[in-house]
């Protein structure tokens, strides 16, 4: 991972456009060719990025832009879509690289942790007649929640949040595109299950055909432990 504090500007074209006036940043390109854009605020949230598959270059500046002050340009573009994030570097303040070796995945916590016990047990809400496969299926960026085959023996990957967010969505569709390369497992359909499912992530979930499932954690409690439920 190589992290970069810069003065930069930063530029976006593809689906959207949009820009970055210039500022002191921190850039960070990961193993996995992705580069994220941050400030010294909004907490974990980058102002700008490009998820892989991408490719990172580096530019010489214009004339132009070197009589402005220009001293690098790195652009990155998905390999995909063609989208493009370009950044002007007008003076670097830090510049480190770090191998971070392999990372062991998030361990669920509480509430989470027993979403996925039940749900592996009661695969049936995500699909009539569906089969575990695995809990913690393996990809290489880490594990999915839990792998499924229906009633016709398609491949399902779920991922599983408490409250699920746009995070949870791009998550999701890292494992579906590594998983959908295994022709054992092509094509992989996603489900996205949560107890809450904020509007902005369904409408992304729904826009690359993963199906939202909303989790009732204590219905799925209920079930286990044989109690009956008034209601």
């Amino acid at each position: 991972m190589r992290l970069v504090i810069a003065r930069c500007s930063v530029d976006y074209t593809g689906r959207l456009n949009a820009h970055l006036p210039l500022a002191t940043r921190l850039l960070v390109h990961k193993g996995d060719g992705s580069l994220l854009v941050h400030s010294d605020g909004g907490s974990y949230k980058p102002l700008n990025w490009m998820s892989p598959p991408c490719s990172l270059s580096s530019e010489v500046p214009g004339e132009e832009e070197a009589s402005a002050g220009v001293v690098e340009v790195w652009r990155v573009t998905h390999k995909k879509t063609g989208d493009a994030l370009r950044v002007q570097i007008y003076e670097i303040i830090h510049d480190t690289s770090h191998e971070l070796g392999v990372d062991p995945g998030l361990q669920k916590d509480g509430v989470e942790a027993d979403l996925q016990r039940l749900l592996a047990e009661q695969v049936e809400r995500i699909s009539e007649g569906a089969t575990l496969v695995r809990r913690e299926y393996p990809t290489a960026i880490g594990p999915v929640d839990l792998l499924v085959r229906d009633a016709d023996g398609a491949a399902i990957a779920v991922e599983i949040k408490r409250r699920g967010d746009i995070d949870g969505v791009e998550q999701l569709t890292r494992y579906l595109e590594l998983l959908g390369r295994d022709p054992h497992l092509s094509p992989v359909q996603g489900v996205f299950a949560a107890q809450e499912i904020k509007p902005q992530a369904r409408v992304l979930a729904e826009d690359r055909g993963i199906r939202c499932l909303v989790l009732d954690y204590d219905d799925m409690k209920g079930i286990e432990s044989g109690i009956p439920r008034l209601f």
